[in-house]
């Protein structure tokens, strides 16, 4: 298992490992992620063993007949409860910048969200993503004056747990690439710190 450049491990390598010491076919292993999750978030990602899984999965993804959902701690709530965020996204020096009106290079980010109590301050979102951009749900809710818990690049000044911000992928919602059953593959947090 190589680390990458700046010393994290890299998970495509740690699950090729895996799956080659667990196995008992003197094959080799093939094995690539399907999407990814920025480093300091948890939760769900997607890998395919065979190229073919590959292929149809990613088309999913692509077609976005993939349903993400995410869940976020932060220690504002926004005006409104629940609804949908729409902004133009573009990457911009490893941050995303989000503006109201379409600008040159920028792309539709949209997500739906309904926020609850979690504790005396602190407010639990859950997450729909409808769009899969660099940063997406960090930015927008940033843009909301509601940084995510831990996430000092887009403006937290409190600290969550070290290496990581408190944003989960929870669940993921697609179709089998054989029998094209509808798949549900779910991963709740349940120690949550206040």
């Amino acid at each position: 298992m190589e680390p990458d450049r700046n010393g994290y491990p890299n998970l495509l390598n740690q699950v090729k490992r895996y799956l080659k010491e667990t196995s008992t076919l003197k094959e080799e292993v093939y094995a690539q992620h399907i999407h990814r999750l920025d480093r300091p978030v948890s939760g769900i990602v997607l890998f395919a063993r065979q190229r073919s899984v590959l292929k149809n999965l990613s088309e999913q993804f692509a077609e976005r007949k993939v349903r993400k959902y995410y869940q976020a701690l932060t220690a504002q709530a926004p005006a409104s409860r629940t609804g949908t965020l729409e902004h133009w996204h573009r990457k911009e020096k490893k941050k995303a910048v989000l503006y109201a009106e379409e600008v040159p290079y920028s792309e539709k980010a949209i997500l739906s969200y309904e926020v609850k109590d979690f504790s005396e301050n602190r407010f639990l979102w859950n997450i729909e993503l409808q769009t899969g951009k660099y940063h997406q749900i960090r930015a927008q809710l940033a843009y909301l004056e509601c940084p995510i818990l831990g996430d000092s690049i887009y403006g937290s000044t409190l600290s969550y747990r070290p290496d990581c911000i408190a944003l989960h992928a929870w669940r993921l919602i697609f179709f089998h690439p054989i029998t094209h059953e509808k798949l549900s593959i779910e991963s709740v947090l349940s120690d949550l710190p206040e």
